[in-house]
């Protein structure tokens, strides 16, 4: 979770290795919310994308890599405009391994970091219309002004 998981989506969706990318909410308290119960900021859930990935071309030290390269992990839910809840900082993680990385890495970092590091509980996808957002809408003026400058400057210094 790094805030707007269309933004997340479109990074990912270029980074070899990653073999899916599919955008969706989780860890809250609502079952198989939409995204109107995700935009109030109560349902508890954060905005995600589940990331699958071939471990024989990329590691998950360099999934976090990217990561945290690409939003803001020191500013307590928010990222740019987009403030809730639902638009935190966080690594939900699916093994004991995973945890230990990502509590390893945000420890190397020098910098004030809010990220949550919690289990996984439950992933809904998000509605059909949130899936490939960037690919599918890229004339749109979100994507023009916020997605597409965050994938040149992301791929112009890529880790």
């Amino acid at each position: 979770a790094g805030g707007c998981f269309w933004c997340v989506e479109a990074i990912f969706q270029r980074i070899e290795g990653v073999s899916g990318v599919e955008s969706g909410y989780c860890n809250g308290q609502v079952k198989n919310p939409t995204y109107q119960d995700i935009c109030t900021g109560v349902s508890g859930h954060a905005e995600v994308v589940k990331i699958e990935f071939d471990e024989s071309l990329i590691t998950f030290k360099l999934l976090l890599e990217v990561f945290f390269a690409t939003h803001d992990s020191t500013t307590l839910n928010q990222q740019g405009n987009d403030k809730g809840t639902q638009y935190r900082s966080a690594v939900f993680y699916i093994s004991v391994d995973q945890q230990a990385q990502t509590n390893q890495f945000i420890q190397k970092m020098n910098a004030q970091v809010v990220t949550e590091v919690s289990a996984l509980d439950v992933f809904y996808p998000a509605e059909d219309y949130h899936q490939n957002y960037f690919n599918n809408n890229s004339n749109q003026p979100y994507c023009t002004a916020l997605i597409t400058p965050k994938i040149n400057k992301f791929f112009a210094k890529k880790p």
